[in-house]
């Protein structure tokens, strides 16, 4: 194999790892929420040991992705990829640490609290994973026409979680001996929601990489 053939091997292999490190964001993302509602606090601390396993994957890629960049000097599409493949990865790992501070949320309220974590974080959650598919997805197959969904998700994502801080707001109002459980709800919706943010950056970087132009999904 020639030396342009080796390269494309080694972008197909970071690209392999990029779909990789998604997946275990996706997991992290689904066991913090799985555990804030179930008050696992050993699930939760688990998570949290685990996010360094998603910091080591980002910098495995990004390491791989500058030394491409130094050593091959790609041009067009293929430094695009390169390019897209270092923010993509910075998001992810990003999404990462939304997940982790779920799981610190679940770790602080303990495990015998008997507080009803509010319905608004499994939808912002189940609409946070769709988004998710989507990107995925789209980054495999370079199909940016999938992602037309994403600021209509986004969007979805946003009125839940201004809801939710309405509802904490009047909450607090009532009960202030509710604060921290009032504090933690809406910390865990602001973390759901900067995780479907990161998402939507994702999405834009495959606009990027396979139009060559910046573009904003919402």
């Amino acid at each position: 194999m020639n030396i342009r053939g080796n390269f494309h091997s080694e972008l197909q292999l970071l690209k392999t790892k990029i779909i990789t490190l998604a997946e275990m964001t996706e997991e992290a993302f689904i066991l913090s929420i799985d555990a804030l509602h179930n008050q696992d606090v050993q699930m939760a601390k688990r998570i949290i040991v685990k996010d360094k396993e998603i910091d080591r994957c980002e910098n495995e890629i990004n390491n791989q992705a500058v030394l491409m960049l130094a050593k091959q000097q790609p041009v067009a599409t293929d430094l695009r990829m390169l390019i897209s493949a270092i923010k993509i990865t910075n998001d992810l790992e990003r999404m990462g640490d939304n997940a982790k501070n779920i799981a610190k949320s679940t770790v602080h309220l303990g495990d015998n609290h008997n507080l009803i974590i509010h319905y608004a974080i499994k939808e912002m959650r189940d609409v946070a994973l769709n988004m998710l598919k989507v990107v995925v997805e789209a980054f495999r197959e370079e199909d940016i026409a999938i992602l037309k969904s994403l600021a209509i998700m986004d969007d979805e994502i946003d009125q839940a979680y201004g809801k939710l801080i309405k509802e904490m707001l009047k909450e607090r109002a009532v009960n202030m001996d509710k604060n921290q459980y009032i504090l933690q709800m809406t910390f865990n919706a602001r973390y759901i929601e900067r995780f479907a943010d990161h998402i939507t950056n994702i999405g834009e970087s495959i606009v990027f990489l396979v139009k060559g132009e910046a573009y904003q999904l919402n």
